[in-house]
């Protein structure tokens, strides 16, 4: 083990894998693979930022350490989550000698973590695959967990599979380039964390020092390891706790058009709409509610609905989201901050009250 990094082990039956976290260790990702007893042919999945930024250094690293490495580029952002990419990148691996003996490795945001995932799901009937996450949210949140994905214009991650990453490296130096926005955005999963499992996480973290960000990432992926050992493909409804915000937020996302708002803001003004109806229907005390929307509006996240997506538009796409069951209204509400449950006591009129409180100002 790295002697400056932390491992969370998400432990899942017959199949458990680590996420390594520290800063400056992407040079470390081929011993990494190494220690596992991966020593494949490895596919680097990325956008054409990432790869500006990091691709030299990560092929160099894997190189150094005797793999055989091959570059696939992607144009970034929301878009990129489509069959159309997804078959670019097929086409990609195949004309380079990709095979089941190979694995991909995605270095990227959530994005790129989503599509190479998918990727290497179908890709030779499936191929292991790693996620090497250069942003917050991928960080804390969706590098972890297995959950991989492409858009429909109906909706977001309509088509996906599960499919578990062998490794996950978490370099917290590379969060170093990101712009305000994006590093904003992340946030949005950690204030998740906090008001679903662990209220320490909703104090002072919009300037956390690295140190303490490199606590705040380990304990997000402590909590989503758990959730994840103990209900993997949400079958018991564990795994459910993790949508907070996300039934609304996704909606309002795909309303908008893939790209306008990033996925964390999309979530903050869903994690709004959840707080809404948790007071109205969980008990949430109304000044809890209000600290939430003041913590996101802190981080400039946004907390009031664009005046150009619409309650139709987005009551249109809340309705073709997967947490869904045989039509069946599943929304997670929050009583106090630390936890969480489904309810199925949320009707369509419910939902659409609580994308017009988006319309609010706040005081």
């Amino acid at each position: 083990m790295l002697s400056t990094s932390r491992r969370v082990t998400v432990s899942l039956p017959n199949r458990p894998y680590d996420v390594v976290i520290g800063a400056g260790i992407l040079e470390q990702v081929g011993p990494l693979l190494r220690e596992l007893g991966l020593s494949r042919p490895v596919a680097v999945v990325t956008d054409e930022r990432v790869e500006r930024l990091y691709g030299d250094k990560l092929i160099g690293a894997l190189t150094a350490a005797g793999f055989s490495a091959s570059l696939h580029i992607v144009v970034g952002g929301e878009p990129a989550k489509s069959f159309a990419t997804a078959e670019e990148v097929c086409e990609s691996l195949a004309r380079s000698g990709v095979d089941r003996s190979s694995l991909v490795l995605a270095l990227g945001g959530g994005v790129i973590g989503d599509l190479a995932g998918f990727v290497a799901s179908i890709f030779a009937r499936g191929i292991p695959y790693v996620q090497v996450p250069t942003t917050v949210m991928a960080q804390v949140d969706s590098s972890v967990g297995g959950k991989t994905a492409i858009n429909l214009n109906a909706g977001k991650n309509l088509v996906g599979s599960f499919h578990q990453p062998a490794l996950v490296v978490v370099d917290t130096d590379t969060l170093n380039t990101l712009g305000a926005r994006e590093r904003n955005e992340g946030f949005a999963e950690i204030i998740k964390y906090g008001v679903i499992a662990d209220p320490s996480l909703l104090k002072d973290i919009r300037d956390a020092p690295e140190p303490r960000l490199i606590g705040i990432i380990e304990r997000c992926v402590q909590i989503k390891a758990q959730i994840v050992a103990a209900d993997e493909r949400e079958e018991s409804g564990k795994r459910a706790l993790l949508n907070f915000g996300h039934t609304i937020g996704h909606a309002i996302e795909s309303a908008a058009g893939y790209g306008k708002l990033l996925h964390g803001e999309a979530i903050s003004l869903g994690m709004r709409a959840a707080g809404w109806l948790s007071t109205k229907y969980a008990g949430l005390p109304s000044e809890d509610h209000q600290r939430l929307i003041h913590l996101l509006n802190e981080l400039s996240l946004p907390v009031v609905l664009p005046e150009e997506i619409t309650t139709a538009g987005v009551m249109e796409r809340v309705f073709t989201d997967k947490k869904f069951h045989r039509g069946q209204i599943r929304f997670v509400l929050t009583s106090k901050f630390g936890s969480a449950f489904v309810s199925e006591k949320i009707t369509r009129a419910d939902l659409e009250s609580a994308v017009e409180s988006l319309r609010e100002s706040i005081v």
